[in-house]
């Protein structure tokens, strides 16, 4: 990850995000109507990061940047369900800023006209961070991922790219928008990836109370019981082999692709978590789905990108911060509590015989399990709130 965005990175992005130096029409007020200032934004942004490794440079063309007005184009963008082939789905709509930018409401995305996706819709919280995307780390910058939900036929189910920026171009609310923020150029492949890339590197949430306890200096901001769950995740538990921290700061994820053996329940014993209405859902069982669904198969997981037969059933290690707000959980959204989690590792993971040599059964008692799921409820950033209000659009569409 070795470009750059214009000089500014993302800690650019994040002083914006908060209001400055460059003004925009929602940074945060004072008394009197008047912005905060450049150095207040700046403490604002390295506050809401607090906690996460320096940030490499992220992988964008030499002239790519970000600025106030990508970040709010991008924005609109990620909220408009109008980019959707028949209008109804949006960026936000599987990763909904309110539940983490995830979804909590099926174990699995929710595609165009209600396909159930593959897999579980992955947060984006802080992933500017993340040196691959999607499950199986299919992409390696945020500016290519974001045409491929716009061109999936179970997504957004865009015909072409081309069909894309002719709808924009056609829609009055966007006239003048790219030139502003592209220097002149309108609406294109590049300019609706980069705004859209703008945009997610601003959804940066850290400084949980377990970074102000470790890195801070602040001794009373983990309970007793949380630090005696961060003793077991990085002892007895071993949670730290694929959720590192180190002694500045912590990523809580490795980078890698790991077989847990989540997913691998036999197709006659799986069920699934059906919305019904907010709030409302019921269960189905695969057999009585049997005489109208297609027949399921096992996800391949890392093996359908690299073909390496070492990657079968193999999935991306998810950062753990802000954990508590991302259920379900495992690239098939199958667990959908943190208990359920922790029960799952204390068993060894699933039953696949390829697993990860690093997962053992743990022999945890119930205080430690108890332990261990507070621990993980502390790493929730403490701006979160404020990043979900920042983050929708004023207007819609």
């Amino acid at each position: 990850m070795n470009a750059n965005w214009g000089g500014w990175g993302v800690a650019g992005a994040l002083v914006l995000a908060a209001g400055g130096p460059a003004p925009r029409a929602d940074a945060p007020q004072r008394p009197g109507g008047t912005t905060e200032s450049a150095a207040e934004a700046a403490t604002a942004a390295a506050t809401a990061s607090f906690g996460l490794p320096p940030l490499p440079l992220l992988p964008l063309p030499a002239n790519a940047r970000l600025d106030a007005p990508r970040i709010a184009l991008g924005r609109k963008l990620f909220f408009d369900r109008r980019l959707s082939f028949n209008g109804t789905m949006s960026c936000a709509m599987c990763h909904v800023p309110e539940q983490g930018f995830t979804s909590h409401d099926s174990q699995t995305g929710i595609g165009i006209e209600g396909k159930s996706l593959r897999r579980n819709a992955p947060s984006l919280l802080n992933v500017a961070w993340q040196a691959r995307l999607f499950h199986d780390g299919r992409e390696s910058s945020l500016v290519t991922q974001a045409w491929l939900p716009l061109l999936h036929p179970d997504e957004m189910a865009n015909p072409s790219i081309g069909h894309v920026l002719d709808r924009l171009r056609a829609l009055p609310d966007y006239k003048g928008l790219f030139e502003r923020a592209f220097e002149g150029a309108g609406p294109a492949m590049q300019t609706v990836a980069e705004a859209v890339a703008a945009f997610e590197a601003t959804l940066v949430a850290a400084n949980s109370r377990f970074d102000r306890w470790r890195y801070g200096a602040e001794t009373t901001a983990l309970s007793e019981l949380e630090q005696e769950g961060f003793r077991l995740f990085s002892g007895k538990a071993g949670c730290t082999q694929c959720h590192g921290v180190g002694l500045t700061h912590a990523l809580l994820a490795d980078a890698g692709f790991h077989a847990t053996g989540a997913g691998q329940a036999l197709a006659s014993a799986r069920s699934f978590v059906v919305p019904l209405a907010p709030g409302v859902q019921t269960v189905v069982s695969n057999a009585d789905l049997g005489a109208f669904a297609s027949e399921w198969r096992p996800d391949l997981g890392r093996f359908e990108i690299t073909l390496d037969p070492a990657d079968r059933f193999a999935f991306k290690t998810p950062s753990l911060r802000n954990v508590a707000q991302t259920a379900p959980y495992m690239h098939d959204g199958s667990l959908p509590t943190l208990e359920a989690v922790v029960d799952f590792y204390d068993r060894g993971g699933g039953e696949l015989a390829s697993k990860s040599k690093r997962l053992r059964p743990l022999g945890l008692e119930a205080g430690e399990k108890q332990a261990l799921v507070a621990f993980l409820r502390a790493l929730d950033g403490s701006g979160l709130a404020g990043l979900v209000a920042r983050s929708r659009p004023a207007t819609g569409p």
